[in-house]
């Protein structure tokens, strides 16, 4: 039964993700298809809930008005069969539907329904640009996304029920006393109007400090989890206690905003009590002088009284629960300003596969300033040719790594076009472009998974004995058996830590150079793909790598000069725009940029002014 339940929602929808909207109820809205007709039927369960509560009290009423006016031996016979329906409606009806509206509610909606959520925005946040990554925490955007995902689910659900419990129950509270006697409706009407008053002051300054708390707890979250992240850097320098002072600070900030909070609900208790004293002490006075006077029974008195004490405790849970519902607003509206942004980097609608036969690439009157106007690329031209083998050479800012950016689109270029083999990669599927680049980095980042999932990451379908081949190649099959983990993995099964902490330098690049060299994409980037590994390593892994680079378009990018004397073609690269190209010989032969480089690494120049 709980599983057919839980099995009518689906919590990972097909559907491809768009960008929400910027608004809040949009946004809710935009997260809640699908889980309407749910939402509806458990509203409807609960209404009939409540219904059901408030003919109760006014049953309840008539058993006392039977027990003062009816003879004691004819009593059963005479409402008997009323009892037993009343009987049947407290053990039958009433757990029929709140264990039906719980299956609903628990089964169906409280796990999915979120779920959906986080899996519709995660979606979305993969395909976001570089640029998006750089300017957050990591950390602070996983908590958004988490926070946001309940916080929506609540905003929802709770204003469903208040809304329900509101209308359905005070409504049906006026009706059954008004029925008594219309003036019991005075005090109940007046304590209205006091609760809507009290609720506009208080929720919307619970709302802003609600708002507040979730950005200062974003806030201390990503401060917490960038020292774990660093860790090494943290012991590095010796920074254990300076990093505490730097939590402390986001946790200040935080615990700032909790104690507006607490100030803020400690005065709506108190406003709440006198309120509701008020009209306890209201509604009972006017019931007893009513009853002096003769104008109403005494069940009508413990109708009145009890459905007070009934609303008494009611007022309470709505006022926590609309308090509840904004502060979950504050938070959706806090990860709406992160998730809610447009993808910069996106497919045109009719983008096609990026179809590689060759490997020629394209540079043409290419113009890229990061969105600064000015200054790093600008009518850059480059052609190399299919197969060619090219290294990048300049100083530190001089566009290298821009260039191979623009070629991967993790950003797009400002002007100008790129081509691979004749197609514009601004027209085709970013997807299918990256499928055909293969890249080993210098600043390698590992999955924290196996060491098997991260060389298959370059071919998810390759055989073990393709992995383990690759893995060879690499130079990475003397250590990997040695590997193991908390947990007792061993070898190509351990877990290699968060972006492969657990692992030097020279293991995690030939890790790195394995899942490449597995990819075996027809264009490769290598970006000092040997720096993290000592001599005799680089010399062996060398000889693979040139292997891996037959009939492949290469560009290499190298502050070691050494490991790229030997390419077809030298392109040095000063502000963004290429200055020499040529072979080494030429190069050296020409005196100019490249000369001196050379001349500084090979000691030949050593201390003479250039």
């Amino acid at each position: 039964m709980f599983r057919w339940f839980e099995q009518r929602l689906d919590p990972f929808p097909a559907e491809e993700p768009i960008q929400p909207p910027r608004q809040l109820l949009a946004f809710c809205l935009h997260y809640t298809r699908g889980s309407w007709p749910f939402l509806i039927i458990a509203a409807l369960l609960m209404a009939s809930i409540a219904i059901t509560e408030v003919w109760l009290f006014s049953f309840l009423g008539n058993i006392v008005d039977w027990l003062s006016n009816q003879d004691r031996s004819t009593f059963l016979q005479n409402e008997g069969l009323k009892l037993t329906g009343m009987f049947l409606v407290v053990m039958a009806l009433l757990p029929l539907l709140i264990l039906v509206n719980s299956l609903f509610s628990y089964q169906t909606l409280m796990g999915n329904y979120p779920m959906r959520i986080r899996w519709l925005v995660h979606r979305y946040l993969l395909r976001q640009s570089m640029a998006f990554y750089q300017d957050e925490f990591a950390g602070r955007i996983a908590t958004k996304m988490m926070q946001t995902a309940l916080a929506v689910r609540e905003c929802v659900i709770k204003l469903i029920d208040v809304l329900n419990y509101v209308v359905v129950y005070f409504l049906g509270t006026l009706l059954v006393v008004g029925l008594a006697d219309w003036r019991l409706i005075i005090p109940m009407l007046a304590w209205l109007a006091g609760y809507a008053l009290m609720m506009r002051y208080f929720i919307p300054r619970l709302g802003k400090v609600a708002e507040a708390q979730a950005d200062a707890r974003s806030v201390m979250t990503g401060s917490v989890v960038d020292s774990y992240t660093n860790i090494q850097t943290v012991k590095l320098f010796s920074h254990a206690r300076r990093e505490a002072t730097h939590a402390r600070e986001g946790m200040t900030g935080f615990m700032e905003t909790v104690y507006r909070q607490m100030r803020l609900v400690t005065l709506v208790n108190v406003s709440l009590y006198l309120l509701n004293g008020m009209l306890l002490a209201g509604v009972t006075g006017l019931a007893l002088w009513l009853w002096l006077q003769g104008g109403i029974s005494v069940g009508a008195v413990a109708v009145a009284v009890g459905l007070v004490l009934r609303l008494w405790g009611m007022s309470q849970w709505i006022m926590w629960e609309i308090s509840a519902l904004f502060e979950n607003v504050g938070t959706v509206q806090d990860g709406i300003n992160s998730i809610s942004r447009p993808q910069l980097i996106t497919d045109q609608p009719d983008a096609k596969r990026l179809e590689v036969s060759r490997g020629e690439i394209q540079f043409e009157h290419v113009r890229f300033h990061y969105g600064k106007g000015h200054g790093v690329m600008d009518d850059l031209h480059l052609h190399i040719r299919p197969g060619e083998r090219i290294g990048l050479v300049g100083r530190s800012g001089a566009g290298k790594s821009t260039l191979v950016n623009l070629l991967l689109r993790f950003y797009d270029a400002e002007g100008g076009r790129i081509l691979i083999d004749g197609q514009n990669i601004a027209e085709v599927s970013q997807d299918s472009l990256r499928e055909h680049i293969g890249m080993v980095t210098q600043d390698t980042s590992l999955l924290h998974r196996s060491v098997r999932d991260n060389i298959l990451y370059g071919r998810p379908d390759a055989t073990e004995e393709m992995m383990l081949q690759a893995a060879r190649n690499a130079h990475s099959d003397g250590f990997i058996p040695g590997l193991s983990d908390a947990r007792g993995r061993r070898g190509y099964d351990a877990h290699v830590g968060e972006r492969g902490v657990k692992l030097s330098g020279g293991q995690r690049q030939r890790i790195a150079i394995a899942r490449v060299m597995l990819k075996d994409a027809p264009i490769l980037i290598l970006d000092e793909a040997t720096s993290a590994l000592d001599s005799e390593v680089e010399a062996a892994i060398q000889e693979n790598l040139n292997q891996l680079m037959q009939g492949k378009t290469v560009i290499a990018i190298a502050h070691r000069l050494s490991t790229i004397a030997e390419m077809d073609r030298l392109i040095v690269m000063d502000q963004g725009r290429i200055v020499e190209d040529g072979s080494h010989a030429e190069l050296i032969s020409q005196g100019g940029l490249y000369a001196q480089l050379w001349a500084r690494q090979s000691g030949g120049f050593l201390g003479e002014d250039l």
